[in-house]
């Protein structure tokens, strides 16, 4: 009789856990479209958002139509003029090399970050004593930088790595370094209750915990690595878009100058937006909210 009734019984508490389940994946995907669709449409606003105010530029301070182009001349550039083709050609050439350029920094950048903020983390001494030599690094101009880091390295993809690391270790450092001590208490107690270390503490606690804070350094290192491929391209290794801008002010080509400027910056609005929507979806389904910039 007992064993009739635990079979019957059964199957009426295992229906309630699974429509908890299902509510929840329901609940996880509208939360990941959600994110999405808003992060789309905050992609569309900036973008006309940009070329509201491009034009308005223009338009308030009348700068001569022979050194400013417009929307339209930077169109017509790319894909009516009989030249199109080589325009096109020309631009994405560049920026090909430029966008090389910034994943070189990026990566060296964004590593020396991740090392810092770990070791910070694991040893406040080390903190105390490398974080004045990275405030120095953000605090120099690195025009007056360059003629140094030319010297050491020389005009290759050192320098590069150099100079868009430098551009990129800051902001990321100090973001990471903020989301690994975002970790409460509690949750450090509970290590140190079981014996872990501070190696634990990072792995388990802390890390998990930074997430937010290292997707903001993420999205905000991608135009950092941009910026500072365009520095060392045109301080110290050429090529690129950075590079070209000598050329196509030297010879008056200012429709070719404006077009590379509008291609880079769309390069960076675009990558910076596929890092936001890719945030919003991964912390969204984790039942996590993004974090503003430090």
């Amino acid at each position: 009789m007992s064993t009739l009734t635990v079979t019957q019984e059964l199957p009426q508490t295992a229906a309630p856990a699974a429509d908890l389940s299902r509510d929840v994946r329901r609940a996880a995907t509208r939360g990941v479209l959600r994110a999405l669709g808003w992060s789309l449409l905050t992609f569309l606003l900036t973008l006309v958002a940009v070329l509201l105010l491009w034009v308005g530029v223009l338009w308030i301070f009348q700068i001569s139509p022979l050194i400013a182009k417009g929307p339209v001349d930077v169109w017509n550039y790319f894909f009516t003029v009989p030249a199109a083709a080589a325009n096109q050609a020309l631009v994405l050439g560049n920026l090909a090399v430029t966008l090389g350029h910034a994943v070189i920094g990026f990566i060296a950048g964004l590593l020396a970050a991740i090392i810092g903020a770990g070791l910070f983390q694991l040893s406040k001494g080390a903190e105390h004593a490398l974080m004045p030599v990275a405030m120095l690094l953000r605090s120099v101009p690195l025009i007056a930088m360059a003629p140094v880091i030319i010297m050491i390295f020389g005009r290759d993809l050192w320098t590069v790595a150099v100079i868009g690391g430098i551009v990129v270790l800051f902001p990321a450092l100090v973001n990471i370094s903020f989301g690994l001590k975002s970790a409460s208490a509690q949750m450090n107690d509970l290590v140190d209750v079981y014996g872990g270390g501070a190696w634990s503490k990072l792995r388990k606690v802390a890390m998990p915990s930074s997430l937010p804070a290292f997707f903001a350094a993420v999205r905000i290192s991608v135009p950092g690595a941009i910026t500072g491929a365009l520095l060392a391209e045109w301080l110290a290794v050429g090529g690129g878009i950075g590079g070209s801008f000598g050329g196509f002010i030297s010879q008056a080509q200012f429709t070719a100058l404006w077009a590379s400027v509008v291609a880079v910056t769309a390069a960076s609005l675009v990558l910076y937006n596929v890092i936001q929507i890719i945030e919003d979806v991964v912390l969204a389904r984790m039942g996590m909210h993004p974090q503003k910039s430090v």
